[in-house]
C-alpha cells in the first residue's frame, strides 16, 4: 500500500465525520444561482461549524472562512476554495528538512503517551528502508519501560541502539551515541527523550542540556527536533506543543494516531497555530505505519469525493 493510500485510510473516520455535511454545504453554495454572488450567511455558518467540529481550530477556521467569503464568486467551487486555502496553510510553514550534516542528529520530544518511543522505532525503520543506517539512542533513562520498548522496536527495524542503565545522565548518553555513530558510520542518529510533563521544569532543563551537549559532539546538533503530538488529543495538545517549542527548539511535528480520531483536521490547526511543518504522520500500529506528510495528499484524501 502506497503512502497516499495509507494516509487516505487513516483519515476515514475524519472523512466520515464531515463528508455528508460538507456535501450539503457544497451543493447549496455551488448552484448556478449562488455562484455569481457572495456566499450566503447560512453557508458560512455551516462551514464554520463543520471545520471546528473536525478540530481545525478557531484561528484556521477563521482564515479559511474569510478566504471563502472574499473569493466565493465568479464560478469558483466551494470545495476547491476550501481545499486551496488549507493547502496554503501548510505551504506557509513548509521548510525543507535540514541536511548536509553527518551524522545528522534528530531529537524526538513530547509528552509520555503520545507514541514518542514507538515513533522513534518506526522512523528508524522508514529511514533504513530509504537506504540510511540509523542509530537510535534511548535517552529516556528515567523510564526503564521506555528503554525496553525502544529496544524491541530497534530490533524490529534491525538498527543499532545505544542505551545505559536506568537513571544515567541522558545528555552524557547522547554524547556517547553521537561519538559511536561517527565511529561506526551510522547516520542519522535518532534520540528518544523523556516526556514527564508533571516535572515540567526539570524536563525542560534536561532537554536544554541535551541540546547543548549534542552541539559539543557534532557541529550544529541537534539538526532537527521533532515534536510528537497525539492527534486524538486534538486542540488540547497545542499548549503542550507551545511549551516544548519554546525550550526545545522544535523544527517539525510528528502527528501520531491519525487513524484513531474523527478530528483529523487538527493537522491544519497545528500548522496554522504553531507555524511548524508536519514532517510525518502515524497511520497505524505497524512498523511501516509512519509516513512522510504531504499537504497535497492530505487535502486530496480529506476532500476526495469518491474513494
Amino acid at each position: 500500500m502506497g503512502f497516499f493510500d495509507k494516509l487516505r485510510d487513516s483519515l476515514t473516520r475524519t472523512k466520515e465525520h464531515i463528508v455528508s455535511r460538507f456535501e450539503e454545504i457544497v451543493e447549496q453554495a455551488d448552484t448556478e444561482e449562488q455562484r455569481s454572488r457572495p456566499v450566503n450567511v447560512d453557508t458560512i455558518e455551516a462551514l464554520e461549524e463543520l471545520l471546528i467540529s473536525a478540530d481545525v481550530g478557531l484561528a484556521a477556521t477563521e482564515r479559511i472562512v474569510n478566504a471563502v467569503r472574499s473569493r466565493a464568486r465568479h464560478g469558483e467551487s466551494l470545495r476547491d476554495l476550501v481545499k486551496e486555502e488549507i493547502r496554503r496553510v501548510f505551504e506557509a510553514v513548509e521548510q525543507p528538512a535540514p541536511n548536509g550534516h553527518h551524522p545528522h542528529v534528530t531529537m524526538i520530544v513530547g509528552v509520555n503517551g503520545t507514541g514518542k518511543t514507538t515513533t522513534v522505532g518506526k522512523l528508524a525503520n522508514l529511514l533504513k528502508a530509504g537506504g540510511q543506517q540509523p542509530l537510535v539512542c534511548a535517552a529516556d533513562t528515567f523510564r526503564a519501560a521506555a528503554v525496553e520498548q525502544l529496544e524491541i522496536w530497534a530490533k524490529r527495524a534491525n538498527v543499532d541502539i545505544i542505551r545505559a542503565k536506568e537513571g544515567a545522565d541522558p545528555a552524557a548518553l547522547v554524547f556517547d551515541a553521537i561519538q559511536s555513530g561517527k565511529a561506526k558510520g551510522r547516520d542519522p542518529i535518532l534520540v528518544d527523550t523523556a516526556g514527564r510533563l508533571h516535572t515540567r521544569v526539570n524536563l525542560m532543563n534536561e532537554l536544554d542540556k541535551i541540546r547543548r551537549v549534542a552541539a559539543k559532539a557534532a557541529d550544529g546538533a541537534p539538526h532537527e527536533v521533532l515534536l510528537v503530538l497525539d492527534a486524538t488529543v486534538g486542540q488540547n495538545g497545542l499548549q503542550q506543543a507551545k511549551e516544548f517549542t519554546s525550550v526545545a527548539g522544535v523544527t517539525g511535528i510528528v502527528l501520531t494516531k491519525l487513524d484513531g480520531t474523527a478530528k483529523g483536521g487538527v493537522a491544519v490547526a497545528i500548522a496554522n497555530d504553531l507555524k511548524l511543518p508536519i514532517r510525518y504522520v502515524g497511520v497505524g500500529e505497524g512498523i511501516d505505519d509512519l509516513i512522510p506528510f504531504s499537504a497535497q495528499d492530505y487535502v486530496d484524501a480529506l476532500f476526495q469525493e469518491k474513494w
